[in-house]
């Protein structure tokens, strides 16, 4: 059977240790990718010195604009309150803002204001 008929296997060349060198060579590539890729990285010593350069120094600190509303002073808590349905209705009827009229009448009833 000639080589290059049907069904021959192709004789893969094999290296000094027995190994295939198509392999091998796969496994070099392999190494050197990741010798690559670790030295795209900082190891974790010069990380923490990295940081702790950029901590001190004045020009390198983010200016944080702050978005959105300001913080109210009287935060507000949301808690779960089971209350009767008409007294839901009738909060509802007077339109929106419902819940801060409830908080007021509340606030009258509990001598708050």
């Amino acid at each position: 059977m000639s080589p290059t008929s049907k069904g021959a296997t192709k004789q893969r060349p094999i290296d000094e240790a027995g190994r295939n060198s198509d392999r091998s060579a796969k496994e070099d590539r392999t190494a050197v990718l990741l010798d690559r890729i670790k030295a795209a990285f900082n190891s974790d010593e010069e990380d923490a010195a990295i940081t702790a350069a950029a901590r001190t120094d004045p020009d390198a600190q983010p200016n944080l604009i702050r978005r959105g509303r300001p913080r109210l002073s009287n935060a507000k808590l949301a808690v779960l309150l089971r209350l009767d349905p008409d007294v839901i209705e009738r909060f509802k009827a007077g339109g929106t803002r419902w819940q801060t009229r409830m908080n007021d009448a509340l606030r009258r009833a509990a001598g708050l204001d």
